[in-house]
């Protein structure tokens, strides 16, 4: 069963799949592990609240093993990572 967002949990969503999420969804070149790799990352932050989703951004951004070689992947293909999101994200969603 799919959790229910709140509002503050799909304007983050929403950013998140303008910025980062969908370009690499909608592009036919986009390697098959970076899809699933967004897909996973969507779902692990849709079981998550505002804070949460908001601490998990900043917690790919910081680094950790397995979000390091995920955004150089993104990086190497062409894609926007967390990363160039930051200001905006910043403004937008305050910790």
């Amino acid at each position: 069963m799919t959790k229910q967002l709140g509002v503050r949990e799909q304007e983050i969503m929403e950013f998140l799949h303008e910025r980062v999420f969908d370009p690499v969804l909608a592009s036919a070149t986009a390697p098959s592990g970076l899809k699933s790799g967004i897909r996973l990352t969507i779902m692990r932050m849709s079981e998550r609240n505002a804070a949460g989703m908001i601490q998990y951004f900043w917690s790919a951004v910081i680094g950790t093993e397995r979000s390091v070689g995920f955004a150089g992947q993104m990086r190497a293909a062409g894609f926007d990572r967390f990363e160039e999101a930051i200001d905006d994200f910043r403004v937008r969603f305050p910790a």
